[in-house]
């Protein structure tokens, strides 16, 4: 897998600034898990999110690798999110678990059960 893409610097990234639209173009970040894989990555979020509704509206992203704050760390890059369901959905929160193994392997399912929200995951991929 010798492919490196520029995404691979997040590879290694337990939480990014992923930086989401208002209907005015007014960017809003948000610290959020990546999970890399070869040339996209995943991200995932419930459905009462505020950022869920600016991706429904707006599927254009800027990614910044962060502190666990949110505080950038390197230069932003842009892209665009697509939603995903069934197998492809399955596949990114198993790399999610994967990779977060506390935080989204038990955690966030756990609380996304608790609270009734339905777990929504995007692939990311840079423009």
């Amino acid at each position: 897998m010798g492919m490196t893409t520029r995404l691979t610097r997040f590879a290694d990234q337990k939480t990014i600034l992923l930086k989401t639209f208002k209907r005015d173009g007014t960017p809003i970040g948000t610290p959020v898990n990546i999970a890399v894989e070869g040339d996209h990555a995943y991200i995932r979020t419930y459905d009462a999110a505020w950022k869920a509704k600016r991706l429904r509206n707006d599927p254009r992203i800027e990614i910044a690798p962060s502190t666990f704050r949110g505080t950038p760390t390197g230069e932003p890059v842009r892209g665009r999110v697509r939603l995903l369901d069934g197998e492809e959905a399955r596949h990114a929160a198993g790399l999610l678990a994967r990779k977060h193994r506390l935080l989204h392997g038990f955690l966030v399912p756990l609380v996304h059960r608790l609270k009734k929200y339905k777990t929504l995951h995007y692939e990311v991929r840079l423009d």
